[in-house]
């Protein structure tokens, strides 16, 4: 029976679904000839759990018992996990990682599943990126200790901050500008962005979006975690904004509740707090003019909008106008890399069906799949990216069980008879190895084993136990480091062994 060897290409929460479905589904009694390896282009697992989700929220880690999951997924004997090993020619790439051909993936695996995520920030066309206007991606990076982290901005020189969109990434960065330093202190903040915060000057963060309060895409659990901030206070909304007219369409019941919240207001009454904020609804911005000798505060223009209420997309009104402020953070979303292989430039992600990966010809290619944000683009949260993951790797299965049953096709019933189905070498692939040696890795990730320079599970188990002792000294959940001490740690670990 030919083995079912599949490499997967992320590390993040979808990877590790993926790889929980396929080896509980098919436990080593069973199927001993399966063996999951996931290689993850950061030296830590789990993605945008350790480097995506807010340090004040751990709840959300435990809400869908994720690491537990991923921990339960390591101890099987058919998993393992490299670390710090980059797939692929991409663009964007990450310092330290050792570089692995997609075509030393192929020749090594019977299987090859894409779970890279949504890694690069959507920009806006105004908007470029400079010294006063970042993406929120890169302000997350820095407080997460993103591997790519770029240096803090100058905070203590900032007293007003723009934040365009008005999503949960959004909510997040204005709540970490806002937050007591102290309150943060006990959660997985590393201590140099503590210290920079601790630092900041900012006193007002503005979010601001292109169409109205029903149309925000921020959660109600967002939404009342900024109204009761204990050191800020909301700016009173324009009364309008949050009343409809006895012609408008009935609200749903989470919009009533946001117009409830926002009519309510902020726990602060606005004009007690040193700091502030406010939700600039309707307004798109249209350009940035930087700071200069005369005045040093960039002007932000904006222009006035309206929802069509065919269309439901916002359009300018014709009247604008402008802010000084001195720091200008996009959040408008994120996508796929342009460079991967597959990517449909007009979806931003990798096109899919039933979890398969699509070519430009319509073609699905056999054998490899696609799961969570790099198959669906930058959306859900940790429970429906788990279901999708479930659905990815069911398919994973039964293409492998209809190939070894010698259908003569590994395509399942959910795939149209008539759609064509390509081979990897007919699009510049090496063809997947139908009969791997299931123990073998590529010789360059095996070099670079011997080398100290992989994380595999077991090593990131110590600096997880190292961090979480260091935050214990702390009074706070965990102190990272980067990657610089996690590899003298397992160096100093391995010589203590040797």
């Amino acid at each position: 029976m030919n083995p079912l060897k599949l490499a997967v290409v992320g590390g993040g929460p979808s990877a590790f679904y993926v790889a929980s479905r396929i080896l509980k589904l098919l436990p080593v009694t069973e199927a001993q000839n399966v063996r999951v390896h996931l290689y993850d282009r950061l030296w830590a697992p789990h993605g945008l759990v350790r480097y995506g989700v807010a340090p004040d929220h751990p709840e959300v880690k435990a809400s869908t018992n994720c690491v537990h999951k991923f921990e339960t997924t390591a101890e099987d004997p058919r998993f393992r996990f490299f670390g710090n090993v980059d797939v692929g020619d991409s663009a964007n790439i990450i310092p330290y990682a050792n570089q692995l051909s997609l075509a030393s993936i192929f020749k090594n695996y019977s299987h090859v599943l894409f779970a890279t995520g949504c890694t690069l920030p959507t920009l806006h066309g105004a908007l470029p990126p400079s010294s006063t206007c970042i993406p929120a991606l890169s302000f997350v990076h820095w407080y997460t200790q993103h591997p790519k982290a770029p240096p803090p901005p100058p905070l203590e020189s900032i007293k007003h901050v723009s934040i365009i969109g008005n999503g949960n990434v959004s909510l997040d960065v204005a709540r970490m500008l806002l937050t007591n330093v102290e309150v943060l202190a006990q959660y997985d903040v590393p201590q140099h962005v503590l210290d920079v915060l601790s630092r900041s000057a900012v006193k007002h963060v503005s979010i601001i979006g292109r169409r109205g309060p029903l149309e925000a895409a921020f959660t109600m659990k967002e939404l009342r975690e900024m109204i009761s901030l204990p050191e800020a206070s909301m700016v009173p909304l324009d009364p309008s904004i949050i009343t409809t007219s006895p012609s408008s369409p009935p609200l749903t019941r989470q919009q009533s509740r946001v117009f409830q919240l926002l009519q309510k207001g902020s726990k602060n009454p606005y004009g007690t707090t040193s700091k502030t904020w406010s939700l600039d609804f309707f307004r798109s911005p249209i350009g940035l003019v930087p700071p200069t000798s005369t005045n040093p505060s960039s002007q932000l223009s904006l222009s006035h909008t309206m929802v069509d209420p065919t269309t439901q997309k916002a359009v300018p009104t014709g009247e604008s106008s402008t802010i000084s402020t001195d720091l200008v953070i996009t959040s408008l979303g994120f996508h796929g890399e342009p460079t991967a292989p597959f990517y449909d430039p007009g979806l931003r992600h990798l096109r899919t069906l039933s979890g398969r990966v699509v070519t430009s010809r319509g073609t699905t290619l056999r054998n490899v799949y696609a799961s969570g944000w790099a198959a669906t683009g930058a959306k859900g949260v940790l429970a429906s990216t788990m279901m999708d993951a479930y659905g990815v790797a069911d398919t994973i299965i039964s293409d492998w069980k209809n190939a070894v049953s010698g259908s003569g096709t590994n395509v399942a019933q959910d795939v149209a008879p008539e759609m064509k189905h390509d081979e990897p070498e007919m699009h510049g692939l090496p063809a997947l190895n139908s009969s791997p040696e299931l123990d073998e890795i590529p010789p360059e990730v095996q070099e670079a084993v011997n080398g100290g320079t992989v994380t595999q599970y077991e090593g990131w188990r110590k600096i997880d136990a190292e961090e979480i002792r260091r935050g214990q000294v702390l009074g706070k959940e965990r102190e990272r480091m980067g990657w610089t001490e996690a590899h003298a740690l397992l160096a100093a670990l391995r010589a203590q062994q040797s």
